[in-house]
């Protein structure tokens, strides 16, 4: 079988749920990914930008996890959770999905502006790594052999 590599970036978004969207989440309710207004609009982010998750047949790809954001809000901060100075815990949904490495930076600024624009919080935590290789085509040794004659 031979695997081909694609050249992309990887961007990661940490996105707070409610409790009971963790928990349905955490069950394996993929409804709880529609029913939730802000994870319902990243998706729609995720939609309308064709270079996100773009894996030839495959459009829109997205892994997801669940976990834990710890912070202490600082003088000044004007928290969606929590108060100054004392630690909080928000349950967390991170939502990773890749894009091509030679996509310009204005289309890269774009989709992460749109981000910023919807997430609920002061200050989002989305990560955006330099390239990186991801299989992207899996063809069987037939079909390879098949191609060379």
């Amino acid at each position: 079988m031979k695997i081909e590599m694609k050249s992309v970036r990887k961007l990661r978004v940490h996105w707070p749920v409610a409790s009971e969207t963790f928990s349905r989440l955490a069950k394996g309710d993929a409804d709880a990914f529609r029913d939730e207004a802000g994870i319902a609009a990243l998706l729609q982010a995720l939609s309308e930008s064709p270079d996100l998750g773009d894996f030839g047949n495959y459009r829109h790809v997205f892994e997801s996890g669940l976990g834990f954001e710890g912070f202490t809000c600082a003088e000044g901060a004007k928290p969606t959770l929590g108060q100054v100075g004392q630690r909080t815990i928000s349950p967390t949904l991170v939502l990773t999905t890749y894009f091509d490495a030679l996509l310009d930076d204005i289309a890269v600024e774009r989709f992460l502006q749109r981000i910023v624009d919807i997430h609920p919080w002061e200050v989002p935590v989305i990560e955006l790594t330099g390239p990186l290789s991801v299989s992207c085509t899996a063809l069987p040794a037939v079909f390879e052999s098949a191609s060379a004659s």
